[in-house]
């Protein structure tokens, strides 16, 4: 069984591989019984003054299942510390205003999740932090001034599935002193590590892929020591830590990662290519395609492409009757399980942004998201035929 020496490298000089990693790194085997998983620690009260140990509270972030779940992730994105949040936009939060304060400037990529975006024009606003959106790292350098502390983007981004260059954006950030950040919630530890590529600090919603059967809200952070430390000052105020129970239920969705990611990058795939060629269809994000406008740049720093993918119907008075057409596929909010699930993110997850801020980031009407579960593709690939029925 392997134990807190997991971390080390293997005889062959190579580290453990993610689907090892996914097992057992982090694991905090039961020390009363020899469970192979962790316990459930439950308390909330811990016996205090305890020599040799912290003051251990769950609002610390320091429990043994807080710190067991955000080892695996930690150790899955090649970063030295990570810290586990209630939710995605607690972590997404939490780091934002651990980094910034008032008169600071942070640089965002304009084609992000609905809820961050709106967090960073109402909260980081009425904070006195200046916000700037942009769309290439061309653009994002154009964008980066004298007071820029942050530049805070996704890739692939939601829902147009737009694949920045990582390397070249830590290039440019790092020598200005400015934090990078990278949601890889839609690309999964299993197909991208930014930390590998310069980034600074990068996030997750739990919620989606890493727990990845839409029963849990979690949300993760990695980064260096000094950061996570930094970051959980700001994060013990807050109050926003996930729960023992919660905490192992993580835990054990992240064990079977690297075997649903597989499945989820080959789905989705097939659906991207299914779409591409049908005649209600105008245009397919997928960057697994190699007319994606970032296939190169997908192609270089990600391993697979991911489960998620998102198309245009050339009538997009279709989409609610389509949507009704699905006897596999599920119409739903979030993404990640194991379930094949879409939605309209102009009604769903972008709908806090205005109509001009919808048609400045590319959400239109008819656009569809798809996270591509792990059914039979066959199964599938007749439901979406069905669907498009007369669209």
């Amino acid at each position: 069984m392997m134990n807190d020496s997991r971390t080390q490298a293997s005889d062959s000089g190579q580290g453990p591989g993610p689907s090892t990693l996914c097992v057992h790194g982090g694991t905090h085997p039961d020390p009363a019984t020899g469970g192979v998983n962790t316990p459930i620690f439950a308390s909330t009260a811990h016996a205090f003054p305890n020599p040799g140990l912290e003051p251990i509270y769950p609002r610390y972030f320091n429990t043994t299942n807080q710190r067991a779940v955000a080892k695996k992730v930690a150790l899955l994105e090649k970063g030295e510390a990570g810290l586990v949040f209630g939710s995605g936009m607690a972590a997404i939060s939490t780091l934002l205003l651990s980094a910034l304060k008032p008169g600071d400037h942070a640089v965002f990529q304009n084609d992000l999740y609905g809820g961050t975006h709106h967090f960073v024009t109402t909260e980081l606003a009425r904070l006195g932090v200046e916000v700037s959106f942009a769309a290439t790292v061309g653009d994002i350098a154009a964008a980066i001034r004298s007071n820029t502390k942050a530049v805070y983007v996704e890739s692939p981004s939601n829902p147009l599935l737009r694949c920045l260059d990582l390397k070249a954006l830590a290039a440019l950030c790092k020598p200005r002193g400015v934090m990078t950040m990278v949601d890889n919630t839609f690309a999964t530890p299993i197909n991208q590590n930014p930390i590998e590529s310069g980034i600074d600090a990068v996030l997750h919603s739990a919620t989606k892929y890493l727990n990845g059967h839409s029963d849990l809200n979690a949300g993760v952070v990695v980064s260096t020591e000094e950061v996570i430390q930094r970051l959980t000052r700001s994060a013990v105020n807050y109050g926003g830590m996930l729960d023992a129970s919660a905490c192992y239920q993580l835990e054990r969705g992240l064990k079977t990662l690297a075997l649903r990611i597989e499945r989820h990058n080959g789905n989705a795939g097939s659906i991207a290519r299914f779409l591409r060629g049908h005649p209600s269809v105008s245009r397919v994000n997928y960057p697994g395609l190699e007319d994606h406008p970032d296939h190169t740049v997908a192609s270089r720093q990600m391993r697979g492409f991911g489960g998620m993918l998102s198309f245009e119907l050339k009538d997009p008075g279709q989409a609610g009757a389509m949507l009704g057409r699905f006897r596999i596929v599920t119409p739903a909010l979030s993404l990640g399980g194991v379930e094949t699930l879409v939605c309209v993110p102009s009604a769903t997850s972008h709908r806090s942004l205005s109509p001009d801020e919808r048609k400045a980031a590319g959400i239109s009407e008819g656009l569809i998201r798809v996270s591509a579960g792990i059914e039979d593709i066959g199964d599938l690939i007749a439901d979406f035929g069905t669907a498009l029925e007369g669209a």
